[in-house]
């Protein structure tokens, strides 16, 4: 079927109503979700009606019935639920298709003998201490070619609307991404032709991990990865064949949005969840869930340990206004890949904030945990009363005036679950995410951590995590420069992309206020090194997205460069010597695929790019932008 027919059908398809859903799925929306959706507060993450329409159904309904969403609804019954997902989609489900087999560019057999032969980028990092920095050989890229990267071809997620969730990997020359349609991709990373597709059971953020397995058939190697409904995946990564599903954790809104970690046979998947969301509402029990790291033995999926950021289990203790029983404590969120240090048999996490005031002295810390055990060994606590949920105010911005009057207001606060805001840090919400491992030129090892609240530092992991050196790396000290999915380093120096948030903001931003630069830091002494604020951005098109030139993606590095992604889809990269800007692409815009699916990009906001044999992989689209692509680029 030509392109043009398929595209044509495939509008058709989203834009003819379906007899029988539409008028009661458009009045149980109004009823149940246009209050959060029908127009969004500017810092909310929830998508207004035209981001809906993006989703698949399929995607909607797996949110109202096990996701985030589901705690939202209570009293909707699964017909009900159904029809609002139907109607918020615009279409009927089953009219996705995402699976390989429909697709027009499957991959001819390949044998996949000796995949770690060669270069690679295995899941979120190339090594196991999360320094997103890809060496010489590996990279195949100089800082004199890097200007001559072209694209070479753009792949198309069906369905897609922020699919660009986490760094593809590459090994064997394979490619490998997963979508926010739940479905897994492995694509030659060549031509971007299609060998298998895998459909889990949500929206997979994690990036995929390769690692060989034993007593699995015929299958040598596996891919894991873990979805938002905290789902680990074992699959053959020849074939996609499904190999072993565990559970990482039984709450409700429990999810996997971090890359797993696998070393010596055992896999290590970190747990987050969306209870900062949830938690505001007074008929919620507020709140049990803790960000935990899980092991597996990689070949069967048998649970080895499983370790909580925060030690103490939640108890009830008082009633909210509505009589609701609440809990405490809880938090504590681990949002980022797990980092492994082998020669001290430790496992590092970052964890995120409390959702229960006063927050547990384990958020916002980084914490160590034996290897072989999950014994805690330490922990450095960065932040402490950090204590957030969704639209609760803090206590007083950095300036120490009363935070927004609006979001102050006391009828306001009683008609949440907030929590006490006496007992709430003046700055929250601010996650400990970016945990990397370096060695310095003098043998000694450190971790060098970046923090949402825009603060990097050096801890020494020998004397519990002691700090070593602390620097705000933003140079507006009148705003609040977010770090937020990861920085690089090249063992020089350490690069962090920056959001600047106006002070009387708690976090994100709308697109328009939010501005952005790139810092380098010595790693040795914390020296802000330089600091290249990002361009100004484009807001011909009045695209709110166009408008915001924040840096919020993780940011990844060669020798002599650094690449990294801004909110309104620049991905740009950067001389390494003086922060130089050396080559840029707009990722914004529509693409035509090799598998035929229309395609765009937009926001660069989660992950950061993978560097392999001279080429440069990047998804564009995720968080608050619309997007459904995946791009590849190498040298002419």
């Amino acid at each position: 079927m030509p392109r043009l027919l398929r595209v044509s059908l495939m509008t058709a398809v989203i834009l003819t109503p379906v007899t029988g859903w539409a008028q009661p799925g458009g009045s149980l929306f109004e009823e149940h979700c246009a209050p959060c959706h029908g127009n969004p507060e500017p810092d909310s993450r929830a998508p207004d009606r035209e981001a809906l329409r993006q989703f698949t159904p399929e995607r909607v309904l797996e949110s109202l019935t096990t996701g985030a969403m589901s705690v939202e609804v209570p009293g909707l019954t699964d017909e009900e639920r159904r029809q609002v997902a139907q109607w918020a989609a615009g279409r009927a489900l089953g009219t996705t298709g995402g699976d390989a087999s429909s697709m027009p560019n499957p991959c001819p057999s390949k044998p996949f003998d000796d995949p770690f032969a060669g270069a690679g980028w295995n899941g979120w990092s190339p090594d196991v201490g999360n320094s997103r920095f890809q060496p010489a050989a590996a990279a195949g890229l100089t800082p004199d070619q890097v200007p001559r990267l072209t694209l070479k071809w753009a792949f198309g997620y069906p369905g897609g609307v922020r699919a660009a969730a986490g760094s593809p990997t590459v090994v064997g020359g394979r490619l490998y991404a997963g979508s926010d349609t739940g479905y897994v991709y492995s694509l030659d990373a060549a031509t971007g032709c299609v060998y298998w597709s895998f459909e889990s059971q949500w929206v997979v953020r994690s990036s995929v991990t390769i690692g060989p397995v034993t007593g699995a058939g015929t299958a040598r190697y596996a891919a894991y990865f873990g979805d938002a409904r905290a789902n680990v995946y074992a699959v053959n990564a020849e074939t996609g064949e499904l190999l072993w599903k565990q559970r990482a954790d039984t709450h409700p809104i429990a999810r996997i949005t971090a890359a797993p970690k696998l070393h010596a046979g055992r896999l290590y998947v970190p747990v987050s969840s969306l209870e900062e969301l949830a938690g505001r509402h007074l008929w919620y029990e507020c709140c049990t869930f803790r960000g935990s790291v899980v092991a597996y033995d990689a070949s069967t999926g048998e649970q080895i340990w499983k370790s909580y950021a925060i030690a103490e289990e939640p108890r009830p203790t008082t009633k909210n206004a509505q009589g609701t029983q609440q809990w405490a404590p809880a938090g504590g969120a681990v949002w980022g890949a797990p980092v492994i240090d082998a020669a001290r048999g430790a496992l590092y996490i970052g964890s995120g904030n409390g959702y229960t005031a006063p927050a547990a002295n384990d958020t916002d810390a980084v914490i160590a945990f034996d290897l072989e055990t999950g014994k805690r060994l330490w922990l450095n606590q960065l932040t402490a009363l950090d204590a957030y949920l969704s639209r609760c105010p803090g206590r007083i911005d950095v300036q120490g005036r009363p935070r927004d009057p609006k979001r102050a207001d006391p009828q306001r606060i009683a008609s949440l679950n907030c929590p006490d805001p006496e007992k709430v840090a003046e700055n929250v919400d601010v996650d400990v995410v970016a945990v990397m491992l370096h060695m310095l030129p003098d043998g000694r090892t450190i971790l060098v951590v970046g923090q949402q609240n825009g603060r990097v530092y050096a801890l020494d992991p020998d004397r519990e995590g002691a700090v070593l050196w602390e620097l705000y790396a933003g140079a507006d000290t009148e705003k609040r420069a977010n770090i937020t999915f990861g920085g690089a380093t090249d063992g020089r120096l350490a690069y962090f992309p920056l959001l600047y948030q106006p002070s009387e903001h708690r976090g994100i931003a709308a697109p328009s206020r939010s501005k952005g630069g790139l810092a380098a830091i010595r790693v040795e002494t914390g020296e802000l090194v330089w600091h290249t604020p990002t361009p100004a951005a484009d807001c011909s098109d009045s695209s709110p997205q166009r408008c915001g030139s924040g840096q919020d993606a993780a940011a990844t590095a060669i020798p002599g460069v650094v690449f990294a992604g801004a909110m309104d889809g620049m991905l740009r990269a950067y001389s390494t010597a003086d922060g130089r800007v050396i080559w840029e692409y707009d990722t914004a815009q529509e693409f035509e695929t090799v598998n035929d699916v229309p395609a765009r990009g937009g926001m660069l906001n989660g992950p950061g790019p993978t560097v392999v044999d001279g080429m440069l992989f990047t998804g564009s689209g995720y968080a608050s932008g619309t997007g459904n692509v995946l791009l590849a680029f190498g040298l002419e």
